[in-house]
């Protein structure tokens, strides 16, 4: 099992914490940070900054050297196709190569595209919008004479140079529909489920397994995105869920009954108990997991989920 990090970005995280951050996750052994794509908090704390998430990437690809970096996800309403890719190639490249994984979903938090004048089409158009999208993005990355004629978009005889080398790593996201399940089987290298329980991702999985049969490919990597409060013991953990309580601004005097109220979905207990928990994971198929870390000023809390990466590995 692999163990990755995701930090909700638009909650106010800073650049002199995205580099404590970054810095943590190298020192500790993630493999992967991500970072969300949106411009406005999304519990609708809206005193909360947020910088760009493809800003972000590429400033730390400068300043690190091992970690891998990347967006879970960024909406196709924000950007053309063609920005998005040169934003991962760009990335890849101050990266020195390798290091950059771009997944991509149709959006979903209309508030932020009235506040910053996105359009936002219904669900139908966005999903049409992301097949278009994901494409255009592979074939970005490795065709020298692309022409693409879309409802959306339209290239002509584009060879958009530098290549990345090797490709990023294509995520595509969401509950295992048919319809995203199909886009990713043609163009994604992997899958990532979003808050599932064990047994819908060992349905998910089945689902996707057979999908890459029937197109005659290898199978995608199955990952999940979930919620996870971890502490190194019981005392660490109830310290921890208080401070999450009261970020989240909820009643931090019992602990246990914050804890208890958590979604059942959501990575949560000792480091112990969440070893338990990732391996039930990925005896239902998931390969690895983007753990949601919401106490992202919390350093020690990476090094406790860094050990317990190495424990799985």
């Amino acid at each position: 099992m692999r163990v990755s990090i995701l930090i909700e970005g638009q909650e106010g995280v800073g650049w002199e914490e995205w580099l404590a951050l970054a810095e943590a996750c190298e020192r500790g052994g993630i493999e992967t940070l991500f970072r969300s794509d949106h411009y406005l908090s999304v519990v609708g704390r809206h005193e909360r900054g947020s910088l760009d998430a493809w800003g972000t990437i590429s400033a730390l690809a400068a300043v690190t050297s091992r970690v891998r970096l990347g967006t879970l996800v960024s909406p196709v309403t924000f950007r053309h196709p063609s920005v998005l890719a040169k934003a991962a190639v760009t990335a890849d490249h101050i990266s020195g190569g390798g290091r950059i994984e771009l997944a991509m979903g149709t959006g979903w938090l209309e508030d932020e595209h009235a506040a910053y004048g996105f359009p936002f089409p219904r669900t139908g158009e966005r999903m049409r919008m992301l097949e278009e999208q994901i494409e255009i993005v592979r074939r970005e990355w490795s065709e020298a004479d692309l022409s693409f004629d879309g409802e959306h978009y339209r290239l002509h005889g584009l060879d958009a140079l530098p290549k990345p080398s090797p490709p990023p790593n294509l995520i595509v996201g969401g509950k295992a529909g048919p319809r995203s399940m199909a886009l990713a089987v043609h163009w994604a290298d992997e899958y990532n489920l979003l808050m599932m329980s064990v047994e819908e991702c060992r349905e998910s999985w089945r689902a996707l397994v057979e999908g890459c049969e029937r197109a005659g490919r290898e199978p995608l990597t199955v990952s999940l995105m979930a919620g996870s409060l971890i502490g190194a013991d019981e005392a660490d953990l109830a310290d921890r869920a208080r401070r999450l309580a009261e970020l989240r601004g909820e009643d931090a005097d019992d602990p246990a009954a914050f804890i208890a109220g958590l979604p059942g979905s959501w990575i949560v207990g000792t480091a112990e108990q969440a070893r338990e928990a990732l391996a039930e994971l990925e005896e239902a198929g998931v390969e690895r997991v983007m753990l949601q870390y919401l106490l992202h000023r919390d350093l020690e809390g990476v090094a406790v989920i860094g050990e317990l990466a190495e424990a799985v590995s």
